[in-house]
């Protein structure tokens, strides 16, 4: 077995269960309209992507050195080659992988469906074509003169 790919695995994991943890307060902050947070979730889960994708390439390269092909096929063929420790290591990082896709496109469609909602409120504003508020700052009511609400 090789202890420097165990290590390597067991690292990619933890960076891709990071980024799933990013996610999952990703989707708080979107359930919660708490939209100011976003910029730097954002920020934060490019920089561990950046990590991941690091530790991907020291993959292929630590494979490559043990005689396998870069990539998927040449890690689940260098894990099966060096026993059960290496492909359970594999596995997990595989699942991690899943559990992390599934929930960036859960939090996708929580950002398009928010989209939508905002562009539909848009439209709906938007519709008569009116200005809601006049130029002081009063409300216009239908094609009514932008009489101030507290007027009565």
């Amino acid at each position: 077995m090789s202890q420097a790919l165990h290590d390597l695995l067991n690292q990619e994991r933890a960076a891709i269960q990071a980024y799933i943890d990013l996610l999952d307060e990703e989707a708080q902050v979107l359930g919660q309209s708490d939209f100011s947070r976003l910029p730097e979730l954002a920020a934060k889960k490019s920089e561990t992507a950046l990590q991941i994708t690091a530790l991907e390439q020291q993959r292929d390269q630590l494979q490559q050195g043990l005689g396998f092909a870069p990539g998927r096929a040449g890690a689940e063929a260098a894990c099966a080659a060096s026993g059960p420790k290496l492909m359970q290591a594999w596995q997990g990082v595989l699942a991690s992988a899943t559990n992390a896709q599934s929930r960036n496109h859960r939090n996708g469609v929580m950002i398009h469906t928010q989209l939508d909602f905002t562009r539909q409120t848009l439209g709906f504003l938007q519709a008569s074509g009116q200005p809601l508020y006049g130029p002081d700052g009063s409300h216009k009511i239908g094609v009514g003169t932008g009489a101030s609400l507290a007027q009565g």
